[in-house]
């Protein structure tokens, strides 16, 4: 009964979102709030590097990534003076009355919509300790659907803004409807209760105590310095090790290419989508991508075509929505060793045992996204 409340709800916003014009003001103004926080940032990096930033051609890393420098610090602002963790709580809250599912599973799900997969983990440690293995698995599982806030602003730089903000609240709902079905867990009414709504560690100190503002504000900034490498590193190294495989599989055969590959496994997928042929053996070629690389990559490939005619409306809004999520297989690895660091051996190796289960629901969650913003998007 629950999931079919939740894919109606789904459904309904999907709809609200993309085809009534309430709907289309709201995201519109979410993604002006977002790309006013770039123009803001981008001050700062003009700053320190002028001739990239006042120039008709910026470079990735200073156009997409530098402005992060400023946006995850003021997310952390607001988590240390409680604004963030009080909407967390509250959305979390109704989304459980309304959807019937555990108060603990909800919640989270809107503290990852927030804070990220491994940040909303790091929160969540005294409840996955007293939640049994399953329920761990099953915040496992969600932790592939889902985006950090405070790096919304990199993505609107590179796709649609209004279908990457829909497709936020769309993937939440999903998350938590295809571990429902995957891997149902029965959590007695004792049992659905929230340990804590947990202090973000990255604002106490080594005494468990707040950390003094600007310490902290100094440590987030550093914090925030760490993520642009990590993606810049993450991007470089799989771009790279792609071509590396494109360049052993031209060995075998001149056709056969990674893209290729993946493209034709993909394809069933990305036809069920509503795509013709040609668009559907090309949805599936960056669905594969992704899967495999990460966003940053797919977004990096189509971000000066996506606007133009080259891209039917259906197909950029697909497409778009698909690749908001963390689902890839790097990310499968970064959620182990959370767990690792978190929970004991048993949950850990249970979670680690069922490890195709995280990949599966990510792809499903994106899957199920796309097809529901593309019914109402052509």
């Amino acid at each position: 009964m629950s999931i079919g409340v939740m894919i109606v709800v789904n459904l309904f916003l999907a709809w609200f979102l993309t085809s009534f014009s309430i709907g289309r003001m709201m995201v519109e103004a979410a993604a002006a709030g977002f790309n006013s926080l770039v123009d803001v940032a981008y001050e700062g990096v003009a700053f320190a590097f002028p001739s990239q930033i006042n120039t008709d051609s910026k470079d990735w890393f200073f156009s997409v990534l530098m402005p992060v420098l400023m946006i995850v610090p003021l997310f952390d602002i607001l988590t240390y003076i409680g604004i963030l963790p009080f909407i967390i709580k509250w959305i979390g809250w109704a989304i459980s009355k309304i959807t019937g599912q555990p108060k603990f599973e909800s919640f989270f799900a809107i503290e990852m919509m927030f804070l990220g997969n491994t940040e909303a983990l790091a929160v969540s440690t005294l409840q996955l300790k007293q939640m049994n293995k399953e329920r761990n698995l099953t915040l496992a599982m969600m932790s592939m659907s889902c985006v950090t806030a405070s790096i919304v602003g990199a993505y609107t730089q590179m796709m649609p803004p209004s279908y990457i903000l829909t497709a936020i609240p769309i993937n939440v709902l999903n998350a938590l409807i295809v571990t429902a079905l995957m891997n149902p867990v029965d959590v007695p009414a004792e049992e659905d209760t929230i340990a804590t709504i947990g202090a973000n560690p990255e604002t106490l100190d080594a005494n468990g105590k707040k950390e003094p503002f600007f310490s902290f504000l100094g440590n987030s900034i550093i914090g925030a310095g760490k993520l642009i490498l990590i993606i810049v590193a993450n991007v470089i190294a799989f771009v790279a090790l792609a071509k590396l495989i494109d360049n052993v599989l031209g060995v075998v055969h001149p056709w056969l290419s990674l893209e290729h590959i993946l493209g034709i496994i993909m394809y069933p997928f990305a036809w069920l989508l509503g795509l013709p042929f040609d668009d559907a053996f090309k949805m599936a070629q960056y669905m594969g991508m992704k899967l495999v690389t990460n966003e940053f990559v797919v977004m990096q490939d189509v971000t000066k075509t996506i606007g133009t005619s080259a891209f039917t409306e259906h197909f950029r809004a697909v497409l778009t929505t698909f690749v908001m999520s963390f689902a890839n297989f790097s990310t499968v690895g970064m959620i182990i060793g959370c767990f690792k660091g978190i929970v004991d051996d048993e949950k850990n190796d249970y979670i680690s045992k069922n490890v195709l289960y995280l990949l599966v629901s990510g792809i499903l969650v994106s899957l199920l996204s796309a097809a529901m913003v593309g019914l109402f998007s052509w």
